[in-house]
């Protein structure tokens, strides 16, 4: 079973990537020797206009990793506690040290999220999003996950015509945005060595990896 799934992210990762040189295991060797377990999410950074894209993001953020095989410590219990301690804007952390993080949290690494773009063209059924993502270890600060570019995400149902445009901008009014993260989040983690409850876990290192800059587009 193991080795079915291990041809099977190959054939993904190669499709996606035909031309990459790169591997799991070249690009993001500190993962492999301190070997994480328990992740933070912190608040994303928004550096857009859009306020409501902080609250997407960060919702939706812990169901990938959860399936890379990583224990991810609860947003919303994290979120209460980072309030409480007047931490929850990720500015004043994610350039220092770490090490209050795993003290408190119990946390080996933690996870910073910066939007940079958000960018919705309704007519096209389209939100392009500009996302820098970087995990740094709880134990040294030192970065061992780091992907950044831009991701456009086609949320349109396939209607025609004046009156699928309409139903479209009613049927995803609210859920385009969830729909975008989503999508980002499970683009850009992808190439994320798997974590220890994964079945793959060690024994993904000579997986091709995407360049850890990318431009893309996805379907919702």
């Amino acid at each position: 079973m193991k080795n079915y799934l291990l041809i099977f992210l190959a054939s993904i990762a190669l499709a996606s990537c035909s031309v990459s040189k790169h591997t799991r295991g070249s690009l993001y060797s500190k993962m492999y020797e301190e070997k994480p377990n328990t992740i933070l999410v912190m608040p994303p950074i928004n550096n857009t206009n859009h306020a409501e894209a902080k609250e997407y993001f960060y919702s939706s953020l812990a169901k990938p990793l959860c399936e890379k095989g990583y224990y991810v410590i609860s947003p919303f219990l994290a979120m209460d506690l980072l309030k409480q301690e007047s931490a929850y804007d990720s500015e004043m952390f994610i350039n220092g040290s770490q090490k209050t993080f795993q003290n408190f949290f119990g946390a080996d690494a933690i996870l910073y999220t910066t939007i940079t773009k958000w960018e919705k063209k309704s007519l096209l059924s389209k939100i392009t999003v500009g996302i820098e993502y970087t995990l740094k270890s709880a134990h040294t600060g030192e970065v061992l996950f780091d992907r950044s570019g831009e991701l456009s995400v086609d949320y349109s149902s396939g209607n025609n015509g004046l009156l699928g445009l309409a139903i479209d901008a009613i049927t995803t009014a609210t859920s385009d945005k969830i729909v975008a993260a989503r999508r980002c989040n499970k683009f850009v983690l992808f190439d994320m060595p798997e974590g220890k409850y994964s079945p793959l876990y060690e024994k993904d290192a000579d997986l091709k990896a995407s360049d850890k800059t990318f431009k893309g587009s996805v379907k919702k």
